[in-house]
């Protein structure tokens, strides 16, 4: 089955043609390196994908769901972790994480597992997120998504941030979601850092999609 399906899609950032005519098919329980320079329309894709982005021309479906009409159910059975981590700045880790469990009807079982999974440490549940570091933040923002155990995981940069325990957990989370059926979509520049733990890489440059890793 395809979760993800886009036909000559284009996608607008104000007048800019951020997708110019992507196709990508990615089947259940693949996943994919997404790479190419910035600008080049990986994040775009990305948001696309979770039904964040209006599509200007072109056809597409996201876990069976059509881009042009169901973006709002699609947007609750994906998980998106993108630079910016959606973390309220005013609120502590321990209540951002609570209220995104909340919001993606999230288990307190689920939630608990996902922390101990991203190893976050339980003395910072009551400190502002504003005052967490770069790499404390992505794993909160980590430990949500897989708290939510999405059908289609959307990762831009995960390994941003973080220390070397840090990333292991990130190429574990990508390799235990494909094994349970899961479908993932990685954007990043570490290119060697990611090749061993997916199965096939595309490049994204002047917003098309090419099959395989030396297509630019």
């Amino acid at each position: 089955m395809s979760v993800v399906s886009l036909r000559n899609i284009v996608v607008l950032l104000g007048q800019f043609p951020a997708l110019s005519g992507a196709t990508l098919e990615v089947q259940a329980g693949e996943s994919v390196l997404l790479q190419g320079p910035n600008g080049a329309g990986k994040s775009t894709l990305l948001r696309l994908c979770a039904g964040l982005q209006r599509v200007e021309r072109g056809d597409g479906s996201i876990l069976g769901h059509d881009l042009h009409r169901e973006r709002r159910i699609i947007r609750r059975r994906v998980g998106l972790v993108g630079h910016r981590t959606m973390l309220y700045d005013d609120l502590t880790t321990g209540e951002n994480l609570r209220f995104w469990a909340r919001a993606v009807r999230a288990t307190p079982e689920e939630l608990d597992q996902a922390i101990e999974r991203m190893q976050i440490d339980r003395r910072l549940m009551d400190v502002p997120t504003r005052q967490l570091s770069a790499g404390q933040r992505r794993r909160t923002a980590l430990a949500v998504a897989a708290a939510r155990r999405p059908e289609l995981w959307l990762l831009d940069e995960p390994h941003a941030g973080l220390d070397q325990a840090g990333r292991d957990i990130v190429d574990s989370l990508i390799t235990d979601a494909t094994a349970a059926g899961a479908t993932v979509l990685v954007a990043s520049h570490e290119l060697d850092r990611v090749r061993p733990v997916v199965d096939r890489q595309v490049t994204v440059a002047g917003g098309l999609i090419l099959e395989g890793a030396d297509a630019v």
